[in-house]
C-alpha cells in the first residue's frame, strides 16, 4: 500500500506515533541514561542519603523502571499509562522527603565542597514542578496509550 492509499484510507493516523508521545520516549530514554550514569554515586531515598551497595541496587532498580517506562511508551502500552503516573508521583514525593529531611550539610559531607541550601531549595523544587506539569500531560494525553497488551514483548 503506498503513501497515497494510507491517506485516502486514514490509516496513516493509526499508524503514525503522536509527537508527544515520541518526546516522551526520548525523555525517558535519558532518564534511563542519567540514572546509568550515577551509578557508584551516593543515591538520595525518602529522606536518607544511600552509599555504597544499596545505592547501586536503588540506581539499577531505577534505571529498569526508566527502561521499562521508555518501552512501554514505544509500544504505546495502556499499562505503561498507569505505571508513568505512578512513578512520577514516587518520584515527586521522594524529592519533597528528601528536600525535608536532607541538609545542606548533609550534602557537603558527601560531595566534599560547599553546597548552597537556597539553590538545594530552588533545584529540587524546580524538579518537582517539572514533574508535575509532565504528569499532567501524561495524565490528559491517555488517548496515545491505546495498546491494551499487558506484556511488552
Amino acid at each position: 500500500m503506498t503513501r497515497d492509499d494510507q491517506e485516502e484510507t486514514g490509516q496513516d493516523n493509526e499508524q503514525r506515533r503522536p509527537l508527544g508521545l515520541v518526546l516522551l520516549g526520548g525523555l525517558y530514554l535519558f532518564f534511563f541514561l542519567l540514572t546509568m550514569s550515577t551509578f557508584g554515586h551516593p543515591f538520595p531515598f525518602m529522606g536518607t542519603i544511600l552509599l555504597g551497595k544499596p545505592a547501586e541496587v536503588m540506581v539499577f532498580l531505577d534505571s529498569m523502571i526508566c527502561l521499562y517506562l521508555f518501552l512501554g511508551l514505544m509500544k504505546r502500552q495502556r499499562l505503561t499509562w498507569y505505571l508513568l503516573i505512578a512513578y512520577n508521583c514516587f518520584e515527586i514525593a521522594n524529592t519533597l522527603i528528601n528536600l525535608r529531611y536532607i541538609s545542606a550539610a548533609d550534602v557537603e559531607k558527601i560531595a566534599g565542597q560547599p553546597v548552597d541550601s537556597q539553590a538545594l531549595l530552588v533545584n529540587n523544587i524546580s524538579v518537582a514542578v517539572a514533574i508535575i506539569l509532565l504528569t499532567i500531560f501524561i495524565y490528559r494525553h491517555r488517548e496515545f496509550f491505546n495498546n491494551r497488551s499487558n506484556y511488552l514483548f
